[in-house]
C-alpha cells in the first residue's frame, strides 16, 4: 500500500500547509511552495484541500505504484507520462499496481504536485506532515526523498476511468516572467524615492542560488536613504529583504523566522503561488498595491478554490458507486 521512488528528481518532498506556530522555536513553517496547486491537486482526487502531497521541483522523479490508487498532478508541466502515455494535469487518474509515472524537467513553472486519494499514511510532526529540508525534525520523511523510498498511503482504491479534469485556466497564474504584487514593508521609506520607483519598474532575475528558503534576485541595485542598523525582527514567506549588495532576497516557504535586512515589501499572499513557480534565470516585475487590494485578492482566490471544491465534490459523489476499497 505505497508508492515507491525509483528515480529521484532534483528535489522531491512531502508537503502540506505547513506548521505555523513553531517559529518562536526556530522551526520554519515549511509547507508547499505553491499552496494553490497543492490544494487543487487534493481537490481533484476528492481529498481535504490541505492534505499532504508530493512536491517535485524543477526535475521530477520516476515513481512506481505498489497498489491501486487514484492520483492527480497539478502545477508545473513536467511532461508527465504513465507507462509512456502522456498524463494531463488536473485530471484524476486511476493507476494500477505496477504502473510507472515518469516526470522530467519542467517545461513551464517550477513545482509540480502529486496528490493521492486518501493521502499518505505518515505521522505528523508538530501538526504537519511537511518535510523541512533545513530543519532536523527526526521524522522518516522529514527530508528530501531519494531513490528507494516507499511512501505508504491510507486507502488503496480501484476506480473506473475519469472523464473530467480541472480547468486549465485555473493554472494561468503560472507564467514565465510574471508581475508580482506587494505591499509596503516596514522599512519601505528607508529607500530613496528613485530606488522605490526602480524596484517597481525594472525586472529582477531569479538566480540559481534560489531555493525553498529564499529566492535571490539580481538587477539594478536598490539604495537606502538611511544607514541605520536594523534590529532583527519577524519575517515570513514573501518578505522582500534588501541586503547590503542591493539585490533583493525574497523569503520562501522554509524561511527563517526572523531577519536583519531592511524590508522593502511583502509579497501579497495571493501572489505567493505566482512567485513560487518562477524558474531560475527568469525575471519578475513588482507592483505595489494597498492592503485592501491584497485582502480582496486573497478573498477572490479563496472563493475560486471553494467553487472548484464544491464542483469536484459533486463529481466524486456521482462516482462513489464505482470507486470501492480493495
Amino acid at each position: 500500500m505505497s508508492l515507491r521512488i525509483i528515480e529521484e528528481g532534483l528535489q522531491t518532498s512531502i508537503q502540506d500547509s505547513g506548521r505555523p506556530g513553531s517559529q518562536s522555536s526556530g522551526i520554519s513553517v515549511s509547507g508547499a511552495m505553491d499552496s494553490k496547486a497543492m490544494k487543487l491537486a487534493n481537490i481533484a482526487v476528492g481529498n481535504h484541500a490541505h492534505e499532504a502531497v508530493l512536491e517535485m521541483s524543477y526535475m521530477g522523479p520516476s515513481i512506481t505504484f505498489e497498489t491501486d490508487m487514484v492520483i492527480a498532478l497539478t502545477g508545473a508541466d513536467m511532461s508527465a507520462k504513465i507507462n509512456d502515455k502522456p498524463l494531463s494535469l488536473g485530471m484524476p487518474l486511476a493507476v494500477k499496481t505496477g504502473d510507472t509515472l515518469q516526470l522530467r524537467t519542467v517545461r513551464t513553472g517550477m513545482h509540480c504536485y502529486l496528490a493521492v486519494k486518501g493521502g499518505f499514511n505518515i505521522p505528523e510532526i508538530l501538526g504537519s506532515k511537511s518535510a523541512s529540508i533545513k530543519d532536523d525534525l527526526g521524522g522518516e520523511f522529514s527530508r528530501r526523498l531519494k531513490t528507494g523510498d516507499s511512501i505508504p498511503i491510507n486507502t488503496p482504491l480501484k476506480s473506473t476511468p475519469f472523464s473530467w479534469r480541472l480547468s486549465p485556466q485555473l493554472f494561468s497564474y503560472i507564467q514565465e516572467e510574471p508581475v508580482v504584487r506587494f505591499i509596503e514593508g516596514r522599512q519601505y521609506h528607508w529607500f530613496t524615492e528613485e530606488a522605490r520607483q526602480m524596484f517597481m519598474t525594472e525586472s529582477y532575475k531569479t538566480t540559481t542560488q534560489s531555493n525553498r528558503m529564499g529566492y535571490r534576485l539580481e538587477g539594478k541595485r536598490i539604495n537606502k536613504n538611511k544607514e541605520e542598523d536594523l534590529v532583527t525582527e519577524a519575517a515570513t514567506f514573501g518578505t522582500i529583504q534588501i541586503p547590503p549588495d542591493g539585490n533583493p532576497i525574497i523569503l520562501m516557504a522554509e524561511s527563517q523566522s526572523t531577519g536583519g535586512y531592511p524590508k522593502i515589501g511583502q509579497v501579497i499572499q495571493a501572489d505567493l503561488p505566482v512567485l513560487s513557480q518562477v524558474k531560475p534565470g527568469k525575471s519578475v516585475t513588482f507592483k505595489k498595491v494597498s492592503l485592501d487590494e491584497a485582502i480582496n485578492e486573497l478573498r477572490k482566490e479563496r472563493s475560486e478554490i471553494l467553487a472548484v471544491q464544491t464542483s469536484a465534490n459533486m463529481k466524486w459523489r456521482e462516482l462513489a458507486s464505482c470507486t470501492q476499497p480493495t
